[in-house]
């Protein structure tokens, strides 16, 4: 019994310290009173996180205002948990340039976040117009309604999908969000067939999304590259030319990466 409580203390202090992280990284600095409420906890257990965050270098605090703010040493912690990716970075970083001088649009690399169902954004281009869709490093999006989460989902295994849908909470977000997991999963069925997903005010009112699977040696995703347009600055007859721009970008990263997609399997159909 003791050591049962030991563990749930153990965790909701884990939870106190990522919660304080986190609401640092909302805000660029932030006083006592405003992170202990953020982070749901008291200012006393705030300032003692803080303390200990500062001592280990990951947060400072500003003498004149009081103020704290995250340093550097956290990205860098980031930084290192990406370098196994660094081909993939590179390779699409090349393609993902192309896609953006082409359309002038927001263009977003993403992961499958294992951990919690997520697509984490981890490289951007962002669009050179003033009215564009935003998108944060690290942040992390429903899989079931962005057009990156469904690249993602469509390009696994028919088996891995199921489990995975099985879990998902397929929750409302905009005006066109899929709910229903049989509708999710023919649109799944339909992105794998013509080699991009979409997504149309699903994730974001007023955005329209297109995105493509980058696929490793065997066929698999592991990554995927999306644009993203203002619903109003979309030009439908357009379209097949964005689609042709996405997919050539999603193959020839793929094709670096070793993918061969005239020995691809069965239930991966994208050439």
């Amino acid at each position: 019994m003791a050591e049962k409580i030991q563990k749930t203390e153990n965790a909701a202090a884990v939870l106190k310290v990522f919660a304080v992280l986190e609401s640092l990284a909302d805000e660029r600095r932030a006083s006592l009173a405003d992170i202990a409420q953020r982070a749901v906890t008291s200012k006393t257990t705030a300032h003692r996180l803080l303390q200990t965050m500062v001592d280990l270098g990951y947060v400072e605090q500003e003498p004149e205002t009081e103020k704290y703010g995250l340093t550097l040493k956290l990205f860098g912690l980031g930084a290192r948990s990406l370098r196994g990716q660094e081909d993939l970075l590179r390779i699409c970083d090349r393609e993902m340039g192309k896609l953006s001088r082409a359309t002038g649009e927001s263009i977003n690399l993403g992961v499958l976040d294992d951990f919690d169902q997520r697509v984490a954004y981890i490289h951007k281009y962002d669009s050179i117009y003033s009215l564009s869709m935003q998108s944060t490093l690290g942040k992390r999006n429903p899989l079931h309604s962005t057009s990156l989460g469904k690249a993602l989902l469509a390009f696994r295994s028919d088996e891995e999908i199921r489990e995975r849908l099985a879990r998902m909470e397929l929750r409302k977000l905009a005006p066109r969000t899929i709910t229903d997991p049989d509708a999710l999963l023919e649109n799944l069925m339909q992105t794998r067939a013509r080699g991009y997903a979409e997504e149309i005010e699903e994730s974001e009112a007023g955005v329209r999304c297109l995105a493509t699977p980058v696929l490793d040696h065997v066929g698999k995703s592991v990554a995927a590259i999306s644009v993203a347009f203002p619903l109003i600055r979309f030009d439908e007859t357009r379209k097949p030319e964005y689609v042709r721009l996405l997919t050539d970008a999603g193959r020839a990263a793929s094709e670096a990466l070793g993918y061969n997609r005239h020995q691809t399997r069965a239930d991966q159909t994208w050439a």
